[in-house]
């Protein structure tokens, strides 16, 4: 699905969503994609002259992929609910990111106790020697029911 498609099943928005397009590949693990334009607002400043994509902003890229996952319970019958980062664990950033780099991102849920989710998943970037793998690790969250 696109990104407009994924305003339907994420609560984020532009410019926190920060996915070009997603998919469940089964009920437990999920596929995202972006292509990092130059443009973008967490470029500026990391760093001048060197713009490197910010490791925080690729975990919550692979956050945003998980979600999809649980694209029922965020926007479901029973009420929408907002995901919020519980933890990170294990973090491993192995290849920079640069401005016209494609990503790929996998992640799959591991287990969940209501309302936390534990997932672990990885992002690849296509280089000229292929893909590398740029970052991976474990991370949880809540699903929180959202109040207006």
């Amino acid at each position: 699905m696109n990104q407009t498609e994924l305003f339907s099943l994420l609560p984020h928005r532009p410019p926190m969503l920060l996915l070009d397009g997603a998919e469940k590949t089964d009920d437990n693990t999920a596929v995202g994609t972006y292509t990092v334009k130059g443009d973008e607002w967490f470029l500026q400043g990391h760093f001048p002259g060197n713009p490197v994509v910010p490791g925080v902003i690729l975990c919550e890229m692979l956050a945003q992929t998980c979600c999809v996952l649980l694209s029922e319970q965020v926007s479901g019958e029973e009420g929408s609910f907002v995901p919020y980062f519980t933890g990170l664990d294990g973090i491993r950033f192995r290849e920079k990111v640069l401005p016209g780099s494609k990503l790929t991102f996998t992640c799959r849920i591991t287990r969940s106790k209501a309302p936390f989710y534990f997932a672990e998943g990885k992002g690849v970037v296509m280089t000229d020697a292929g893909e590398k793998e740029a970052v991976s690790g474990k991370f949880s969250f809540a699903l929180i029911r959202e109040t207006k």
